[in-house]
């Protein structure tokens, strides 16, 4: 039976992500695990961050896992590792957050920007196997909003040349394509803990995974200045070492992931009925979920027609909203001189300027969610774009 298109709720406000309603029920949990570290006096590395080393291998399946210091500096951490700089070129889609592209350019490597598929949003193997050069030493596939790319079919595309994949899955912990998980196909995968992720610190943290032992040994070895023994440096490499306080609240999380990411899952499909009831599917695209594939929805992003008229309607009834992201990185001022920034990237555009994310975490109400889909339908039904 379709809903009758009612304006919404004068009581209701969405937020578009409510981090204290996460927090409430394991707040002991987390006071006593930061006051089990401030007891230790031991703040960087140590026993929590190996601990959460070992957990974080096997829930997403790979041989070792290394911390870092924040998403970003998992994707420098691993570039550098595989030895890209000047004179290389590595494969990215145009549209992403900025750190895919960003630490390439930063180890004075080129990003080779391509286009995404129009349905989801992800780079596909025969965009990137135009873009390949006898300078291709990376190819870095971002599983954007929690879908991932297809991984197997890019291993393909890079089989011949031998040139690694580097998964960005920030936005994908947990995420699976067949039977192997984000971070687990390719030749390292890199995770952020941004407290808006899925699995999020209390502040920045991030991760970089691989089932390669000497790849992993030079991470750990970067990721310390190079330094092995102490104040001996046989690498230039970084300050990208864990904080024992991040690493102590995400070992309080982990264990909930699994929950919080149904919860998300259980949310998407609350939405998809009721664009269904709303009569919206017409007018509003939504997310998908390739068969073989488990979408962990970090983001819920839809795609609509007058996406900022409709941003403005949904702040005026207290519906938050995001747009990830208004400019593709070909449209960047900074990469103004990358010679791809050049090329024509018609579906990034076009989702540059209508995609909308919408709350999706996992305390999210079906109050909140019937909220946020009538003031759309209010919106369209008042619209000059009208549907049926």
């Amino acid at each position: 039976m379709k809903a009758t298109v009612t304006p919404p709720a004068a009581d209701i406000t969405v937020p578009l992500l409510d981090l204290g309603a996460q927090y409430a029920p394991i707040r002991e949990e987390i006071l006593a695990a930061i006051t089990r570290v401030c007891d230790s006096q031991r703040f960087i590395l140590g026993p929590e961050v190996d601990a959460l080393e070992r957990e974080l291998a096997a829930s997403i399946g790979v041989s070792h896992a290394i911390t870092v210091s924040s998403g970003t500096d998992a994707l420098l951490l691993a570039l550098m590792a595989l030895g890209i700089g000047p004179g290389d070129e590595v494969i990215t889609p145009t549209y992403s957050f900025f750190a895919t592209a960003g630490c390439v350019s930063r180890l004075g490597a080129t990003p080779v920007f391509v286009d995404v598929d129009p349905v989801t949003f992800n780079v596909t193997a025969d965009g990137v196997a135009r873009a390949m050069t006898p300078r291709t030493r990376a190819i870095l596939p971002v599983h954007l909003y929690g879908l991932c790319a297809d991984v197997p079919a890019l291993l393909e595309v890079a089989r011949e040349s031998g040139v690694p994949i580097i998964e960005d899955a920030a936005q994908a912990i947990g995420a699976t394509f067949g039977p192997r998980q984000a971070g687990a196909m390719g030749a390292a995968g890199c995770f952020s803990f941004f407290p808006s992720k899925n699995l999020g610190a209390f502040g920045d943290g991030g991760l970089v995974t691989t089932n390669d032992a000497k790849l992993a040994a030079e991470m750990v070895l970067l990721r310390n200045h190079g330094a092995e023994p102490k104040y001996y440096h046989s690498r230039i490499g970084g300050n990208f070492r864990m904080d024992a306080l991040q690493a102590a609240v995400l070992r309080v999380k982990l264990p909930h992931l699994a929950a919080w990411t149904a919860a998300r899952r259980a949310n998407a499909d609350r939405y998809r009925q009721l664009f269904h009831d709303f009569n919206l599917q017409d007018v509003v695209e939504l997310p998908v979920e390739p068969a073989g594939t488990t979408h962990i929805y970090n983001q819920f992003v839809i795609r609509v027609p007058e996406r900022d008229r409709l941003r403005d309607h949904l702040a005026a009834v207290r519906v938050s909203t995001e747009i990830y992201y208004p400019v593709p990185f070909h449209r960047q001022e900074c990469f103004a001189n990358v010679e791809s920034s050049r090329r024509s990237f018609p579906i990034a555009d076009r989702a540059a300027t209508t995609s909308l994310a919408l709350p999706i975490y996992g305390e999210l109400t079906p109050a909140q969610q019937r909220h946020v889909v009538a003031g759309i339908a209010a919106f369209y039904r008042n619209s000059s774009r009208q549907f049926q």
